[in-house]
């Protein structure tokens, strides 16, 4: 009987640096895994790129910020955070399947937590459906509030986008 081992979270390191590629290749894993999972068709796909265009022309590297996640020389996960005036926008948080459940979610969460206070960013928000059960239960796990809900189909399905936001005390 064949058991799969996770990997250990310690063997996962964090780079901070885009480099050429690394949009292409969050565009393709949010295309493909949103389509299997989730059976996301072509325009969701169109939607990611738009925004990562609109991420790459837009970039500071010091407003803005960006965790890759690599494990045995592949990419295996991301998280971007963007700033947005006197805001924070959480984007494209995903982990290939066999990375999920071991904690990068809580880490990488702890690491934007730690970018927003030594920004001095107070407030952020994402936007996320209604069918990302384990990503909500972790957004309100770190203080993220619903805020606004709209019915969509932009993903080539019906379903909710939902806005959450996170605004941080002392």
């Amino acid at each position: 009987m064949n058991s799969i081992v996770k990997p250990n979270l310690l063997d996962i390191t964090l780079r901070n640096t885009l480099l050429p590629g690394d949009l292409g290749y969050i565009a393709y894993v949010h295309g493909d895994l949103y389509a299997k999972e989730c059976g996301y068709g072509l325009n969701f796909e169109a939607y990611v790129l738009k925004g990562l265009n609109d991420f790459a022309r837009e970039y500071d590297a010091l407003k803005d910020k960006v965790w890759i996640c690599e494990h045995d020389n592949k990419i295996v996960g991301f998280l971007v955070a963007q700033h947005r005036d006197n805001t924070m926008q959480l984007r494209y948080f995903i982990f290939l399947p066999e990375y999920r459940g071991i904690g990068l979610g809580k880490k990488l969460m702890n690491e934007f937590i730690a970018f927003m206070r030594a920004t001095g960013t107070q407030c952020a928000y994402l936007w996320t459906t209604n069918e990302q059960y384990s990503a909500i239960t972790l957004y309100e796990r770190y203080g993220f509030k619903l805020t606004e809900e709209k019915p969509s189909n932009s993903f080539d399905k019906e379903l909710i986008e939902r806005k959450y936001e996170l605004v941080l005390t002392n």
